[in-house]
């Protein structure tokens, strides 16, 4: 919005500039004011005092909006900026309207998004992202239990509690160390990791876990993990669901293996294991 008007930065000057009643208040205003604007051509905005107060009257509107969502009011004013810029606002019956139910949407994004830690713009954009909740670190859940008796909580004292946490924490640093070893970006690799930790405190089997995220499509989307390499690594760490292979290393997955006593060593020497994970790996599948 700079390269367009510099606003006031004080809230005493926008209290000031709102003591006054203007016309672009009412929509017929408004649309007068952007009509104007917009004839003037590029740079309009910049030197004109009228916009000046416009965006300052616009921070002052919707200040208690970006308040309720813990945002700062220019930010919000900003939003409402990009919205007045588009023809279909300043065609509007009503152009505050428009404004009002846009920088709404901006507000509703931006909580969602750093709730579920991502973009406000893949939020606005994927219909999917719809039905998730915020993230939650997967220590903070309960029914990770279900997974693996090594999960169970024991309200003994702090001491129980940490050595507890101490053995997921390891358990799930060594299931990234073991696909880094093997050629998987650390960061990567750890979101999904911990992503897959935190699905399943919310599923009642290791077998339900394998089958509700081999489903999910949005979230290696977001990762930018072709479908071909999250498949392989949910089977590689949760272990393949197949009866045929239960019982054996293919079966178990990486993450029973090592609740079970497995080293991380002991991994690294597994040469099936490690093809596998190579061939997970999603740099196999980039654009060259």
């Amino acid at each position: 919005m700079d390269e367009y008007i510099t606003p006031a930065a004080s809230d005493d000057a926008a209290a000031s500039a709102n003591s006054v009643c203007h016309e672009f208040e009412r929509s017929e205003g408004l649309r007068a004011l952007l009509a104007r604007l917009h004839a003037a051509g590029p740079g309009a905005w910049r030197g004109d005092r009228e916009a000046a107060e416009l965006m300052r009257y616009t921070a002052s509107k919707y200040r208690p909006l970006a308040r309720k969502h813990g945002l700062d009011a220019w930010a919000v004013a900003s939003a409402a900026f990009e919205v007045m810029l588009a023809p279909s606002t300043r065609n509007a019956g009503n152009p505050w309207a428009v404004v009002t139910r846009a920088v709404q949407i901006t507000c509703h994004a931006e909580t969602r998004a750093a709730g579920i830690l991502t973009s406000a713009s893949k939020v606005r954009h994927t219909s999917r992202i719809a039905g998730f909740h915020d993230a939650v670190r997967f220590a903070e859940r309960e029914r990770l239990a279900d997974y693996h008796p090594a999960f169970t909580h024991h309200d003994d004292g702090d001491a129980d509690e940490n050595e507890h946490e101490a053995r997921v924490f390891a358990l799930l640093s060594a299931t990234v160390a073991l696909f880094v070893s093997a050629g998987w970006d650390a960061a990567l690799i750890a979101e999904c990791v911990e992503h897959v930790a935190y699905r399943l405190a919310d599923l009642s089997s290791r077998q339900r876990g394998v089958e509700v995220l081999r489903r999910d499509r949005t979230i290696p989307m977001l990762l930018g993990l072709p479908p071909r390499s999250w498949s392989a690594l949910l089977r590689i760490i949760l272990g393949h669901p197949d009866p045929k292979h239960a019982g054996t290393p293919v079966g178990d997955g990486v993450l029973l293996r090592l609740l079970s006593g497995e080293t991380l060593d002991a991994l690294r020497d597994d040469a099936a294991l490690v093809k596998m994970i190579r061939a997970a790996n999603p740099d196999k599948y980039a654009a060259p």
